[in-house]
């Protein structure tokens, strides 16, 4: 097995309805432009408030993804 090296960002997801839907938003949205995701970590949850009701859910994750060097 050859020897890996990953790089590791933080991003923020919103949903109105979860937060596990702010994660997978934030997910599938750095998956269009970043290649070879790896490991999503929950670092942060929180919400949004409007009115003294929640207006939506926020995901904080540090995201890895492999390196590739350039050539």
């Amino acid at each position: 097995m050859a020897e890996s090296t990953y790089k590791i960002i933080e991003i923020v997801g919103s949903s109105k309805t979860s937060w596990e839907d702010a994660a997978k938003n934030a997910v599938e949205s750095a998956g269009k432009s970043v290649k070879d995701l790896r490991i999503a970590e929950v670092i942060k949850l929180d919400m949004t408030i409007e009115d003294a009701k929640v207006a939506s859910f926020r995901t904080r994750l540090t995201l890895s993804f492999k390196y590739h060097p350039e050539d």
